[in-house]
């Protein structure tokens, strides 16, 4: 049995384990796939404090290179449950195995929900974004799409307007159905074109890189529509409900907890974007990474 569980190897899993570690306990990570999360998607980080530039693996390595060697233990397992053995907790994996630590930290991370389109997974990072925080100093000067018409897209839009020379929404839809107050800022811009009743058939790229969409407009014929980004901004799909019965989820499916990390089930933290928050970002994720793991250690010393 360990001290801390940590299931998750993203940015706030692996700074859990990390401060865990610092403060003499053993812990556990189970990630399902590979480390790093969302932000190994990011080809150039240049947000993070004290730091010029990286890329978002460089920052992953780091991390888990820095785990290691504090001791940390990791496992490549999917998570799938977890029993509330009172002093304890037991977490199952799909593989059949069984984990036992004193407390757990869930830091599940969410997926960007995608266009579902051929070749889109390859262009990520190379045309295709989720960020304008993150990336949209990249396309400074340039023409850039926005997928989607909700507050997601509407924020990322304004954004981008303040950097690039064309912002082009495509809505699916017949209007947006964001905030009219982000409406009303958004397109009194002059360098901002909204399409409606959108449809991204394909992506065309030129030597590994994004340089244009194939859309129908309104159920018109196919058209071109050169763009040297993409943002895409149709939502974030949390995968927390296989722990709901120990973690209260909000109406959108993430874990119903504030910044102290805490869940109903004594011993049982949550940490990074698969939690309730206003601002998801690789500084957050650490923050609450951090947050979690002193609160699990709090836990474990009677405090």
């Amino acid at each position: 049995m360990v001290d801390v569980i940590v299931i998750g190897g993203g940015p706030a899993g692996m700074t859990a384990a990390l401060y865990a570690l610092r403060n003499g306990k053993t812990a556990l990570v189970l990630e399902k796939e590979s480390f790093g999360g969302q932000i190994t998607h990011s080809p150039k980080v240049e947000n993070y404090p004290g730091t010029l530039q990286m890329s978002g693996n460089e920052y992953a390595d780091r991390l888990l290179e820095q785990i290691l060697a504090q001791g940390a233990q990791i496992e490549l397992e999917t998570a799938v449950s977890i029993e509330d053995c009172g002093d304890s907790k037991a977490v199952l994996t799909e593989e059949g195995s069984r984990f036992e630590g004193r407390t757990v930290i869930l830091a599940t991370g969410v997926q960007h929900r995608m266009l579902g389109l051929e070749g889109e997974e390859a262009l990520v990072g190379n045309g295709i974004s989720f960020c304008a925080v993150c990336d949209g100093d990249f396309y400074a000067g340039r023409r850039v799409c926005v997928a989607g018409g909700g507050n997601s897209a509407l924020q990322e839009a304004i954004l981008l307007s303040e950097k690039c020379s064309e912002v082009v929404i495509l809505q699916d839809l017949p209007l947006c159905t964001g905030e009219q107050r982000l409406q009303d800022v958004l397109f009194a811009r002059p360098n901002v074109r909204l399409l409606t009743r959108v449809k991204i058939h394909g992506l065309i790229e030129t030597d590994g890189l994004l340089t244009g969409l194939r859309i129908t407009q309104g159920g018109g014929p196919e058209e071109i529509l050169p763009c040297d980004g993409l943002f895409v901004a149709i939502g974030l799909i949390p995968k927390n409900e296989p722990f709901s019965a120990l973690a209260a989820l909000d109406a959108y499916g993430y874990f119903d907890a504030d910044e102290c990390c805490e869940t109903r089930t004594p011993g049982l933290y949550v940490a990074g974007d698969c939690r309730r928050k206003t601002v998801r970002q690789l500084t957050t994720a650490i923050a609450d990474g951090a947050c979690a793991a002193l609160a699990a250690c709090r836990y474990l010393n009677g405090l």
